[in-house]
């Protein structure tokens, strides 16, 4: 079975990815975990369970490669392994302890890591963070439950451990978590200078006219770039509510228009989708006016929300922004969301 670094640097030299040396650093550890999870499993009458090897925690800014590079070592694996979204994981977590809760269980949590545990040797969390009050009070027992399980965790973060649930009611609570965490997972920082995701649409078209077919496989194209054909549901939480965008990886998410605009969205949406995603790609945005003035109004906000955000904007549209609303109430005040369109189609426009 070929290394982590062999397949690295078999990338880099078929041109799928750019050679970084802090990318290059922490191949050892992930190389490290590869050969611990390649070992014979010891069973026996006194063995019941399956040690884990130290798992890694890798966190670093946007686009320097973390994703990636645990998508790699993924694909080294010889044993089970499942690659989620963080968020997404802990949904499906609360959800199976909901149902076990309504048929009377009185500590779910062990039966849940167990059925985990027993499919999979390894979790790759894409995009570790807390901010969910239900997944704080969890979290920790799960991943005690889920490494006493012989079940070894990978995951990225943007964060360093001890910023994680910063701020978060009743925090002291979540403390010994991320000294367990700490313990019993190596921190890596990815402290690379590039932002690669950038890099990939530094001088690419970003803004398709008219929203063709031809757009679409140009879309189609940047999103397979950025995503590596990966994808899975993105579920954002606002006020209570979720918001559901189906198409999403690594801080890229691809929704229409209509998804984003034409729902009873609004400005707490807008600000939750800002704060979860580094590229949003919008397909198929209409002609506006009087007819279709509340989805308008909207996009409006939206745009405004994203240009503050820094977040990076590919789209596809009826027209270039300067004629997307021409007449009607509100086409006076959308003139400045053309320049904003047109100002976060620069090259240098970054997140």
């Amino acid at each position: 079975m070929a290394t982590v670094t062999d397949v690295y640097q078999s990338r880099v030299a078929s041109g799928k990815i750019k050679p970084d040396e802090a990318q290059t650093a922490v191949l050892p550890e992930l190389e490290r975990l590869r050969t611990d999870l390649a070992q014979p499993v010891k069973r026996g009458f006194f063995r019941k369970t399956i040690e884990a090897p130290q798992g890694l925690y890798l966190w670093g800014g946007v686009g320097r490669g973390k994703s990636m590079l645990m998508d790699l070592f993924v694909d080294t694996l010889d044993v089970p392994a499942r690659r989620v979204h963080f968020h997404a994981f802990m949904q499906e977590v609360q959800a199976a302890i909901h149902t076990l809760r309504s048929q009377g269980a009185e500590d779910p949590i062990k039966p849940v890591a167990k059925d985990i545990s027993d499919k999979v040797r390894v979790l790759a969390f894409d995009e570790m963070q807390i901010t969910d009050i239900a997944d704080a009070m969890i979290v920790g027992r799960l991943f005690e439950a889920l490494f006493d399980g012989g079940t070894t965790v990978v995951t990225t973060s943007n964060r360093l451990p001890d910023d994680l649930y910063k701020d978060g009611l009743n925090r002291q609570l979540f403390l010994p978590f991320i000294a367990f965490l700490k313990e019993r997972m190596v921190v890596r920082e990815l402290a690379s200078d590039r932002d690669h995701r950038q890099d990939r649409l530094a001088g690419a078209q970003v803004f398709f006219t008219p929203a063709n077919a031809e757009a679409r496989s140009q879309i189609d194209a940047l999103w397979e770039e950025l995503t590596h054909g990966l994808e899975e549901t993105l579920t954002l939480h606002v006020k209570g509510r979720e918001v559901e965008l189906p198409r999403y990886h690594n801080g890229v998410a691809r929704a229409s228009f209509f998804d984003l605009c034409g729902r009873m969205l609004g400005p707490a949406d807008y600000l939750k989708l800002a704060e979860s995603v580094r590229v949003l790609i919008i397909e198929n945005i209409p002609q506006l006016s009087r007819r279709n003035f509340n989805e308008a109004k909207r996009f409006v906000t939206l745009i405004d929300t994203l240009y503050e955000a820094r977040v990076k904007l590919i789209a596809s549209a009826a027209a270039q922004p300067e004629m997307l609303y021409v007449e009607g109430e509100g086409s006076f005040e959308f003139e400045r969301t053309a320049s904003r369109l047109r100002e976060m189609q620069a090259a240098e426009w970054s997140t």
